[in-house]
């Protein structure tokens, strides 16, 4: 029996894991590692994740670490954390790519080598922790990615508009299919579970009905792709057309496919649902973003149920949490585990609750910022990062640690 298919509702942890180590003038490395001290405090921070009754952990490898060059590989560090995942008994669901690539290929996601050498260092992560890695997402949130990079020209490799939208499209999804097939190759016993950020709209939809229409098809496209979804008849078909998706394209992905078994959804109430304004147009990029709405629940049991019923595969809450006071994260958490808890008896096939993160993260604007990480803390861990003297980020408990404890070991 595969390890989602026995009904029961897995709790798990997220440690926030993005890798942008590619720097331009008034950028910075994005590497939440650093910045939260986790390479210092690894072994403490899943040790909490265990503390909590976490029996899942999504945790990202450092792609630009372990493969620093190309063909060379650095596993020293990475060995003694997949001993400590088998020492906690936690099983890991490994994050090959959570937004960078190394520092050593050129053109990100674009390079025509992308697809090919992401598949090799899913082939050697899979070969050195055959039976050890059980479960793996071959790239976390690629339609977030594919906007941040082809889109909005804020990462590497700094694209923009739609023709470079499809262009980091291209390359991404094809590197999902390609790391996909090494790992299975590599380890035939490994799972999948694909991970996508979750975008829904409210307000005057109908004031830019187009722009609307083509964003909530876009919501879909990276795992429409994927699964061998996408022919002449997809919304966005033309649209892929017009920006440079050729025939051979099309084809490569309807040939070439990655099912996943589990597909995760990852959920914020204050960010995941944008409003339209009457007379107000804006790009929605980071520079310019729509206004959000906190639909709570109702936005949670919306995304759930879209995802359930496009795909038709088992659902994982994998992140969600809320930026707030302890009183409020303790709310959200007991507000969305109901939630799926009555999505669940209504039928739908959740499978899993990931709190995302541990302890606190540090917001992406640091890497255009100038002040130091904690002045960009996000408070919505169940840790809370405070700095000493010393510049040491020490690990706090909260009372919402005791929050997920009471809901995991009910």
């Amino acid at each position: 029996m595969n390890w989602f298919e026995d009904g029961r509702l897995r709790f798990a942890m997220g440690v926030e894991d993005t890798f942008i180590p590619q720097t331009r003038p008034g950028e910075r490395a994005l590497d939440e590692y650093e910045l939260m001290q986790h390479y210092r405090f690894w072994s403490e921070d899943l040790g909490y994740c265990a503390d909590v009754g976490s029996e899942m952990v999504r945790w990202g490898i450092p792609w630009y670490r372990v493969n620093p060059a190309p063909g060379e590989w650095d596993w020293e560090w990475l060995d003694k954390v997949i001993d400590r995942f088998d020492e906690l008994g936690i099983e890991l669901i490994a994050d090959l790519v959570h937004y960078g690539t190394p520092l050593w290929l050129e053109d990100q996601f674009v390079n025509p080598e992308y697809p090919e050498r992401v598949a090799e260092y899913a082939a050697a992560v899979a070969e050195r922790y055959r039976g050890r890695i059980r479960h793996y997402t071959p790239l976390n949130e690629p339609l977030l990615n594919i906007m941040y990079c082809g889109e909005f020209a804020q990462w590497p490799p700094y694209c923009s508009g739609d023709r470079g939208f499809v262009e980091v499209l291209r390359g991404i999804s094809r590197g999902i299919v390609t790391t996909q097939r090494a790992i299975a190759a590599a380890d035939p016993d490994a799972d999948f579970v694909h991970v996508e950020a979750s975008f829904r709209f409210a307000g005057d939809t109908a004031a830019q009905s187009e722009t609307h229409e083509h964003l909530r098809h876009r919501a879909y496209i990276v795992q429409d792709l994927v699964m061998g979804r996408v022919g002449g008849d997809h919304p966005l078909a033309e649209y892929l057309r017009e920006n440079g998706f050729t025939d051979e394209d099309f084809a490569w992905a309807v040939e070439n496919t990655a099912i996943p078994d589990v597909v995760g959804v990852n959920y914020y109430p204050q960010h995941s649902t944008e409003v339209f304004e009457a007379g107000v147009v804006h790009t929605g990029g980071p520079r310019d973003l729509r206004p959000r709405l906190d639909a709570g629940t109702e936005g949670l049991a919306d995304v759930i149920q879209s995802f359930a019923a496009r795909y038709e595969r088992p659902v994982f809450l994998t992140e969600t949490s809320y930026t707030g006071t302890v009183e409020e994260r303790i709310a959200w958490m007991d507000a969305s585990i109901a939630a799926v808890e009555d999505l669940r008896a209504a039928g739908v096939d959740v499978i899993g609750y990931t709190w995302w993160c541990i302890t606190d993260m540090v917001e992406w604007s640091y890497r255009p910022g100038d002040g130091k990480p904690m002045d960009y803390r996000l408070s919505m861990g169940l840790w809370a990062l405070e700095e000493d003297s010393d510049g040491v980020l020490q690990r706090h408990r909260t009372p919402v640690a005791d929050a997920f404890l009471r809901h995991s070991r009910r």
